[in-house]
């Protein structure tokens, strides 16, 4: 039993790491993924890579290829705008009953969320991180009382992918704005506005990252890379 918890874990482990790493951009679009080798790079063994891979093909952040293992899958400008479209109805609908279903507790976690977001800069390195960290979160916040776990999920699902687009574009010095007056504009709206207004301010704070995304496809680096034949890491792209 010991043995099998242990081995749980492990797994956990190397999904959680890989799936960071691809959502990060830490490997390129289009990348193939050898088993061997990341297992060498986490300093695990090649099953608990293995069935890293094989769960996160089933979030399509790996594709899997039939005699030909794994690879990351390529980005292209027309599943961009997809991504984004298709997010903007989902998280719209949730938004639309979290606000129907509004409460006291929700409201006090929408305001605590941009507080901790207001703490933190995207345009400084050092706090990029955590400034990404509490943006999904207030994210989080405005969808979190919709009432529907599904739906939640398929959000989150969908986030994952586009902070993959967005994770690249930021190896191009296209930093995240700090969008600090849209938040508060968004906050706003949904305690106090109509859902209709909340709603269309959550789509347009999306639609200026989709036209962000849409200029750099228009750039000869990108499109190279959207290729699958630039370099490995997005590391290499700020050089």
């Amino acid at each position: 039993m010991a043995k099998t918890a242990e081995k749980t874990t492990l797994s956990t482990t190397v999904y959680q790491k890989l799936r960071s790493d691809i959502i990060q951009g830490e490997f390129r679009p289009g990348e193939k993924l050898r088993i061997e080798g990341i297992a060498s790079t986490y300093g695990v063994g090649s099953n608990a890579v293995r069935e890293a891979l094989s769960r996160l093909s089933s979030e399509r952040l790996v594709e899997r290829h039939e005699q030909r293992g794994f690879s990351v899958p390529t980005i292209a400008l027309d599943d961009w705008r997809v991504l984004v479209r298709t997010r903007c109805w989902l998280e719209t609908r949730a938004l639309e009953e979290a606000i129907s279903h509004r409460d006291e507790r929700w409201e006090e976690g929408i305001v605590l969320a941009l507080h901790r977001l207001s703490r933190y800069r995207s345009d400084f390195p050092a706090e990029r991180a955590a400034w990404e960290d509490a943006h999904r979160n207030f994210h989080r916040a405005l969808l979190a009382n919709c009432g529907s776990p599904w739906l939640l999920e398929f959000c989150e699902i969908l986030a994952d992918h586009a902070s993959r687009y967005i994770s690249i574009s930021h190896a191009f010095g296209r930093m995240p704005r700090n969008g600090q007056s849209e938040h508060e504009a968004l906050m706003k709206a949904v305690l106090n506005g109509t859902p209709q207004e909340a709603c269309a301010l959550l789509v347009a704070h999306y639609t200026k990252t989709l036209q962000t995304i849409e200029e750099l496809f228009t750039e000869e680096r990108f499109a190279t890379l959207a290729t699958g034949s630039g370099p490995t890491r997005t590391a290499e792209l700020t050089d």
